[in-house]
């Protein structure tokens, strides 16, 4: 009799568990939660996933919960969480820079053995970071990249009558704008890493880079130099500011020019600034590189989350072309032909054109895992240099060898 009740009592928790009704069957048995937890950064760019929630929700009968981040704390959370069991997030945010640490720690989903691909409507080069050993781990979603901003009055008033090609019209432009008592380059000296992106596109005009194919640093190199030099040329015409300050400047005229990103600059048309692509070369008789420097927001998975194949259908459903064109109306970027080169959007954004020019001739910050040291070690140097504390040579070199010893080259 006892052993009846007990087989009784067996074969009835054995039901239980095939429902799923006890706590924690169901991700026991592979099947995923009708919610997803998804960290982003904070600003437009998790307002514009917020707008498309709703949309995705109501097709697919999963509620949704964002969280924001800046971008030091969205790095952090996301790092901390991929060291415990299940991560707290479905879907996150992923800044470029930090894809080949992500990558060596295993923080990402493969998102090609979860069935997503690109199609050929995304931005070729925008993908480049996106890839680890030829599968898919992260989605262009966020198309930021740097820019040339100007003041229009100035740049009229300059002679330049085609407009901003070269670098040598930049370097017209701002020395026109110091010859009207007017601060002409404005950059950003006020952190190691702006320090460094401010300068970057000059570098890359001039057929340099930080690193070789061979992760080797190329700070102490003829190409370094000269664009070292041409550079502290450019910012001798203007001033050092933060943020706020330069947008400002630029905007009242008490500034001309200098590089900053699209959503720094209002699309009223009253504006006095504007902006185009970054020129890719130094003149016209000279070569022309990729100089644009990316600050893509992509989407991914992390490889611990527990709804890795809801969140697919997340990430796919925010990819699609036709729910990324709707985003432009909430100051949203696609990556997509689609989009940047649409004609009824055009004519309410006609920055597009150069945007899409900027995306299609950009260059993404070094894919390495110790990229936040070597630009706090590279930034250290060149701020000195910028500032008088030691000349270019003496500077370049400290740079190189450290940047070697980092690095494990020298």
């Amino acid at each position: 009799m006892k052993k009846k009740y007990i087989n009784k009592i067996f074969a009835l928790l054995i039901s239980v568990i095939c429902l799923g009704i006890l706590p924690g069957c169901a991700s026991a048995f592979g099947n995923s939660s009708d919610k997803l937890v998804l960290a982003l950064r904070s600003g437009t760019y998790s307002e514009v996933i917020r707008q498309c929630i709703p949309g995705f929700e109501e097709k697919y009968g999963i509620t949704c919960e964002i969280k924001e981040f800046g971008e030091d704390e969205l790095y952090n959370a996301i790092l901390n969480n991929s060291l415990v069991n299940k991560s707290d997030y479905d879907l996150c945010m992923v800044d470029g820079s930090w894809m080949a640490e992500f990558m060596d720690s295993g923080v990402l989903s493969n998102l090609t053995g979860l069935g997503y691909s690109f199609d050929d409507d995304i931005i070729p080069a925008t993908t480049k970071v996106c890839y680890h050993d030829g599968e898919v781990y992260l989605a262009p979603y966020y198309g930021n990249v740097t820019v040339m901003l100007y003041n229009r009055d100035l740049l009229e008033g300059s002679g330049l009558s085609d407009g901003i090609k070269t670098w040598n019209d930049v370097m017209t432009l701002s020395k026109y704008a110091e010859e009207q008592g007017i601060n002409g380059y404005i950059y950003r000296g006020d952190t190691e890493n702006n320090v460094v992106v401010d300068f970057l596109p000059i570098l890359c005009a001039h057929g340099g880079w930080v690193i070789d194919s061979d992760n080797n640093p190329t700070v102490d190199t003829p190409e370094f130099h000269a664009a070292m030099e041409y550079y502290m040329e450019l910012i001798s015409t203007g001033a050092a500011m933060d943020k706020e300050t330069m947008i400002n400047s630029i905007e009242t005229g008490s500034g001309c020019t200098g590089v900053g990103w699209p959503g720094w600059v209002s699309t009223d048309k009253e504006s006095n600034t504007d902006f185009v692509a970054i020129p890719t070369g130094i003149s016209d008789s000279d070569p022309d590189y990729n100089s644009n420097i990316y600050g893509i927001w992509t989407i991914g998975i992390p490889a611990n989350s527990g709804n890795r194949d809801n969140a697919c259908e997340l990430l796919k459903y925010l990819m699609d072309p036709e729910i990324q064109k709707s985003t432009v109306e909430n100051e949203g970027v696609p990556c997509r032909y689609s989009s940047l080169r649409d004609p009824e959007i055009f004519k309410l954004h006609p920055h597009f054109t150069e945007i899409c020019n900027a995306l299609e001739n950009g260059v993404y910050r070094p894919i390495i895992k110790e990229w936040p040291q070597f630009y706090q070690y590279l930034g250290k140097e060149m701020a000195d240099i910028l500032n008088g504390k030691q000349s270019i040579e003496d500077g370049l070199a400290i740079a190189q060898h450290n940047l070697e010893a980092l690095m494990g080259t020298g």
